[in-house]
């Protein structure tokens, strides 16, 4: 992954500020500034990256649960293969959403947005935004996609199967994809049609959304105090498609980063899900690719939804996921639960092997770049929702600090972790700490992004303990 640019072009930057108008801003790109002059110019402006990795139907906690807190501890059987990584991440126990608990297949709408969810219809009962588009908000005129979502599925999924972690201000899924080549071409392919049919599309787009805007304000003067609220809600949805649109007309003004024919190989074919590494892999190696390029800040990846998770043949797991979770306790079954969590933490390790072999100035990426990885489910036989794994790597130069466990349960156990079956199911059904939210992680991470906020959703406060 490490040569897999090729710089043959450089933009002239007084040129590209004439093309972009002055309503956008954007910082000062690498490919306007010759490597060898970048110096304090890119030092001030060092980009801020976040990462989410979803996984389903939680894990099997006796092999997850790492028995001791604080630095001196050692890794369990499912996270042995980050041993190599042991410094850049933080693995938590005890935390969870308190609008998460008791909920079964929308744990997923739920692990970025904090929202209660409603079983029956899968709603939102508020439209609640998912803390990576909060992150997008202030990273998106630095790029030219605000954020990027990845899948198992393509599309924003059905009721009670969700296939996107990301929702709008106004709490609309933003559909995710599954395709690693449409993924690719979209970010370095050429425009459909050239750049002249792009740019007459927007503008095609942007002529409706003028009227919209027009009949909007006649009718907005007709209307009652509640109906205007109602409108203007509606408007400022409108207006942030008006601004998105703005900005894609004035990135067609900006070439594409050119990658070697050899290098772009690997994902212009498509990888089946039968083989869940090499598919999980691709899809990890693609997110570094578009992190390295700064096409984007932002991403998220559902590896997995709570009815839609993959089997892993190539170590002779042919059950899903959701089998695997719904164990009712069979050792068998549990065995290959902990063999399944293993196998997705090797792919996750290299996921942090390639994030820390590229190089983003002075520092590798993994220290640029935050990754939060976990489920919004901890037990999946009874969907139980507390004690959620969840580990936080990378952000060292963010100001993030790692290798430690922290323990939200431990003050709240009587003795040592037995690592029991019981022990484990009792854990998950209830929060032993009311405070230990998985909101506090998150608005660890917004305040690291530049988000100024000071809560999200229910947070409490950011984690003192890694900052």
């Amino acid at each position: 992954m490490s040569n897999i640019l090729t710089q043959n072009w450089l933009l002239n930057r007084r040129h590209f500020l004439r093309g972009i108008g002055a309503t956008v801003a954007l910082p000062l790109l690498n490919a306007m500034v010759p490597t060898r002059v970048r110096g304090a110019a890119a030092e001030a402006g060092k980009p801020r990256r976040s990462v989410f990795v979803y996984i389903p139907n939680g894990v099997n906690g006796m092999t997850w649960q790492i028995p001791k807190s604080g630095r001196d501890f050692e890794l369990s059987p499912s996270l042995q293969p980050l041993a190599r990584h042991r410094e850049d991440f933080t693995v938590f126990s005890g935390l969870h959403h308190p609008n998460g608990i008791g909920q079964a297949h929308v744990c997923a709408d739920t692990w970025l947005t904090g929202a209660k969810i409603d079983a029956q219809s899968a709603r939102k009962y508020e439209n609640t935004i998912s803390c990576d588009q909060l992150m997008s908000q202030v990273t998106e005129q630095h790029t030219r996609f605000a954020s990027l979502e990845l899948s198992i599925a393509s599309g924003t999924g059905r009721p009670l199967n969700s296939s996107t972690l990301a929702f709008s201000r106004d709490g609309v899924p933003l559909p995710a994809e599954d395709n690693p080549r449409i993924v690719f071409n979209r970010l370095f392919g050429e425009e459909p049609g050239g750049i002249a049919a792009q740019r007459a599309n927007l503008g095609k787009r942007h002529s409706v959304l003028d009227a919209v805007l027009d009949d909007a304000s006649s009718l907005r003067r007709e209307l009652g105090n509640d109906d205007r609220t109602k409108l203007d809600e509606y408007l400022h949805s409108v207006r942030d498609v008006e601004l998105r649109t703005e900005r894609l007309d004035a990135w067609l003004n900006v070439p594409k980063p050119a990658v070697a024919k050899e290098l772009a190989a690997p994902f212009q074919r498509d990888v089946p899900k039968a083989k869940a590494g090499e598919y999980w892999r691709t899809m990890f190696d693609l997110i570094v690719l578009a992190l390295r390029t700064d096409m984007t800040r932002v991403v998220t990846y559902m590896n997995g939804s709570e009815g839609n998770g993959l089997a892993i043949p190539e170590i002779g797991i042919t059950q899903a996921r959701h089998g695997l979770s719904h164990h009712n306790g069979d050792p068998v079954v549990l065995d290959r639960l902990a063999k399944s969590d293993a196998f997705i933490m090797e792919q996750f390790a290299h996921f942090l092997d390639q994030l820390r072999a590229v190089q983003d100035g002075d520092e590798a990426l993994l220290d640029r770049t935050m990754v939060l990885f976990g489920s919004g489910m901890s037990y999946g036989h009874s969907h139980s929702n507390a004690n959620l794994p969840i580990v936080l790597a990378g952000g060292r130069g963010l100001g993030l600090k790692h290798g430690q466990h922290i323990d939200y349960n431990r003050p709240f156990l009587k003795g040592d972790y037995t690592l029991s079956y019981d022990e484990w199911r009792d854990l998950c059904g209830k929060p032993r700490n009311e405070k230990a939210r998985l909101s506090n992680v998150m608005l660890t991470m917004l305040q690291k992004m530049e988000v100024h906020t000071e809560k999200f959703v229910d947070s409490l406060g950011p984690v003192s303990e890694i900052v």
